[in-house]
């Protein structure tokens, strides 16, 4: 009999710590739906817990269930995946360069005299890419078209280096290049030109307000593509 009570005691003593066990569990489960409904950012903004649940969230913060291996080798790729959507917004603001220049260019072929041709680049400059201003200037002896800014004999090649066709970054010389505008001005790309017989040297430049506008490791076929189009346009009209 003693033994049969003792078990019976036992059973109960079991059955009442499962009880509160379960009492205490939904008890706290409970307590943590509501804090997590009180500040989803914070298992939202865990990455590693998300990964051991098998959880991942979606651009509209949308949680979908995803096996937990999945979870972790997606969060893993996380940077290459932006590294690839930096590229993205690069690749698309390059077509959105090009898609501009192209513009520019068929303005400046609208140009009516040298003057025009000054007036039909800066305005493009300013409005087109949100610069500060784009220049041409020319080298003496000579006569300097109106519009144009004068430049000293060897002035180019102490810009660009003797046998260089373009530079990129800082802007050297800025207030021999840009005039007024060169308190404007925090970066610059300088490129070579040259025009009629025998050949007169100069610079086309363009001058940013930003200091990253113009980098030295910044490709600079599209500028160099408008100083092509600057120079064969301006030859049209003789400088005396």
């Amino acid at each position: 009999m003693a033994s049969s009570m003792g078990d019976e005691m036992g059973a109960t003593e079991s059955g009442q710590a499962e009880a509160q066990a379960e009492t205490r569990i939904q008890f706290d489960w409970d307590a943590v739906q509501a804090f997590l409904r009180a500040d989803p950012g914070l298992i939202r903004s865990d990455q590693d817990l998300l990964a051991d649940l098998g959880l991942r969230i979606h651009a509209a913060n949308v949680v979908d269930f995803i096996p937990p291996a999945l979870a972790r080798r997606a969060l893993a790729q996380a940077p290459d995946m932006a590294a690839r959507r930096e590229l993205e917004v690069i690749a698309r603001a390059n077509h959105a360069a090009q898609a501009q220049a192209h513009a520019t260019v068929l303005e400046i072929l609208e140009s009516r005299n040298h003057a025009d041709l000054a007036r039909r680049l800066a305005e493009a400059a300013r409005l087109r890419f949100n610069l500060t201003s784009a220049v041409v200037a020319l080298e003496r002896p000579g006569r300097t078209p109106s519009g144009w800014r004068p430049l000293a004999g060897g002035t180019t090649d102490a810009l660009l280096g003797a046998e260089g066709l373009a530079r990129m970054g800082e802007p050297v010389e800025a207030d021999l290049v840009f005039g007024e505008a060169a308190e404007q001005v925090r970066s610059a790309a300088y490129v070579r030109i040259a025009m009629w017989s025998p050949a007169r040297q100069g610079v086309l430049a363009f001058g940013s307000p930003d200091p990253d506008g113009f980098t030295a490791d910044m490709g600079c076929e599209l500028v160099a593509f408008l100083a092509r189009v600057v120079e064969r346009t301006a030859e049209r009209w003789p400088v005396f």
